[in-house]
């Protein structure tokens, strides 16, 4: 394969798991981060490229005054309309899709060496992020640790919290579809930094 080849790396984690800090320890690495999250965040925003066709979908009372999504009222939306949530996914999930191609494209082009596609869903959306990564690298701790970790952080209570877990996969969901685990529990910084390092060397990095 020659020095040319270029993983794609799929990270995911649980809520509270850690994921978010092994993304910036492979950034620093040199991986290139590609965050569908903050990718679909980009498409509803102000002058987002999701916005003319959600505008024309569901109406001029979906988009704010600054041409954003109005995030609260689509959400009641979906939470009522189950087709309202396919037609929404439908725009976006394209759309997402075809920035993280423009993405990895430009990181391959620019010589990167490893493109971590940073996919908290990954496990839930099924086979189609299977065939599009070389290795799926999850960020694992026990629930009760995820639990403690996002009460601390958000400040939300605990039965919201034990909602937003109860709605991703299970632990045992995400091991299961796991090249790589990255066992987050009771760790220093340092050492789970330890940990990152010696896989991204695996990863070309």
């Amino acid at each position: 394969m020659g020095m040319s080849r270029t993983w794609h790396i799929g990270l995911t984690g649980g809520i509270g798991s850690g994921k978010s800090t092994v993304a910036a320890m492979l950034a620093q690495q040199g991986a290139a981060i590609v965050d569908a999250d903050a990718i679909s965040r980009g498409l509803t925003a102000p002058g987002g490229r999701a916005m003319p066709a959600i505008e024309k979908t569901f109406g001029a009372d979906l988009v704010q005054s600054d041409g954003g999504l109005n995030r609260p009222a689509m959400r009641d939306l979906v939470f009522r309309d189950a087709r309202a949530r396919l037609q929404l996914e439908g725009i976006i999930h394209p759309l997402v899709a075809m920035v993280t191609r423009e993405q990895a494209e430009a990181a391959i082009k620019g010589g990167c060496r490893c493109v971590v596609h940073d996919v908290p869903l990954l496990v839930e959306s099924g086979e189609r992020w299977r065939s599009r990564v070389d290795r799926v690298v999850v960020v694992d701790c026990h629930v009760t640790t995820q639990r403690q970790r996002v009460i601390q952080r958000s400040g939300l209570a605990a039965d919201e919290v034990d909602r937003i877990i109860a709605q991703q996969a299970s632990r045992a969901q995400r091991l299961a579809c796991a090249d790589v685990v990255l066992f987050n529990q009771d760790l220093e910084l340092p050492d789970l930094q330890a940990q990152v390092i010696e896989l991204a060397q695996n990863f070309g990095l």
